[in-house]
């Protein structure tokens, strides 16, 4: 008996602290401003704060474009350091409010102008040194477009379009990453299935034959 009463009034004060620390929604997101970004609520506020450093997140894209004969990638010159003129992909820090996939095409659109509405997420880039401003996490992504015009804005000098066989030297850990979108691509060729229907939406079956030509 003394044994059930001791179990009961525990289950009582672990279910009023959940209830009394438990923050509503997304407190984080409550308060904006300064040049759009997020004013942070001190989380103490709510019961819980996380004393530990954690990283920063950030998207990369790789867009793979197709101008009927050949591939090529797209590029943008980085506008500021680090890497301050060296190329790389379209990519930025991940807003609090969205997800890693909304993130991805957002900064696509906000560095070159270019929309789409598919991005395939093929890797996560976490080498401790790989960004030398702080320890930063990269979900990476993969698509494929007709090649249109691009222009360099926010924070990217300018944007241009590369062939496979000429891209230059890449920041970060860019190299890489643009050698497992390239398998990545292949394989996506190779299997079919979803994944291909949706990266080729838009694609004629001729031109589809042709790109898995190309990569192979």
């Amino acid at each position: 008996m003394l044994l059930s009463l001791v179990f009961i009034i525990h289950g009582l004060v672990c279910s009023l602290v959940q209830q009394v620390g438990r923050p509503t929604g997304m407190p984080w997101l409550e308060a904006r401003g300064g040049e759009g970004g997020i004013n942070h609520v001190k989380m103490e506020e709510y019961g819980f704060h996380y004393k530990y450093p954690h990283p920063a997140v950030t998207t990369d894209c790789v867009i793979f474009g197709f101008d009927g004969e050949s591939l090529k990638v797209l590029l943008i010159e980085r506008g500021y350091d680090p890497y301050k003129g060296c190329w790389a992909f379209p990519g930025g820090f991940l807003e609090m409010d969205e997800s890693a996939d909304e993130g991805a095409r957002r900064e696509l659109k906000e560095e070159t102008g270019l929309e789409t509405a598919y991005v395939k997420q093929f890797h996560t880039f976490s080498t401790p040194d790989r960004d030398p401003r702080e320890r930063v996490i990269s979900v990476a992504y993969y698509s494929l477009v007709r090649i249109s015009e691009v222009r360099g804005m926010d924070d990217a000098a300018q944007a241009k379009w590369f062939p496979l066989d000429a891209v230059p030297q890449l920041a970060f850990d860019h190299r890489e990453m643009l050698h497992l979108a390239t398998e990545e691509l292949r394989k996506t060729f190779v299997l079919g299935g979803k994944d291909l229907d949706r990266l080729t939406e838009g694609f004629t079956k001729e031109e589809v034959e042709k790109i898995r030509e190309v990569i192979r």
